[in-house]
């Protein structure tokens, strides 16, 4: 069984909504979810002339290779109304694949661990609360540390 840490975000419509549709969904054709984060309210980051994102961590027990599991998912965001057009705009649902086992993968279409981790609290934040001494696979440095020293400033709250 591969256990993978993905996080889930909508700033359109009903987001507490959006993400329990993509939980459901996630549990119908990726796998067993184990764990759940609080969701986290936070401006957009990036296009920040947009709805604020409601974001939670969640943890997949999958028999799907990390390859079955991004296409998956995007099926799952093309399904709820995901239309892809510019980068960091807004969306119905945003489903990323955070980590994979302890697996690294750089290929030119699938990155794990997820390259901006480190950079973001909206994605800090929940892990932290999920798994604050999982080491990065990367960066050999805990969540809780990656925490406490991002640079990313923008306020993420527990909605």
């Amino acid at each position: 069984m591969n256990k993978t840490y993905l996080l889930l975000g909508s700033n359109m419509g009903n987001s507490k909504e959006q993400l329990l549709s993509a939980q459901k969904n996630i549990k119908k054709q990726i796998g067993k979810i184990t764990r759940l984060s609080s969701l986290y309210q936070t401006a957009a980051w990036g296009n920040t002339n947009q709805p604020d994102f409601l974001n939670q961590v969640i943890i997949v027990e999958t028999r799907l290779s990390a390859r079955e599991t991004i296409k998956t998912i995007l099926s799952i965001e093309k399904e709820m109304g995901r239309i892809r057009t510019v980068k960091n705009a807004p969306r119905v649902i945003d489903i990323d694949i955070l980590f994979y086992n302890k697996e690294i993968i750089n290929d030119n279409d699938l990155k794990i661990p997820h390259p901006e981790i480190q950079n973001r609290n909206f994605v800090l934040s929940p892990l932290n609360e999920l798994s604050p001494n999982m080491k990065h696979p990367v960066l050999n440095k805990t969540i809780h540390y990656l925490l406490t020293i991002c640079k990313d400033k923008l306020n993420v709250k527990k909605f």
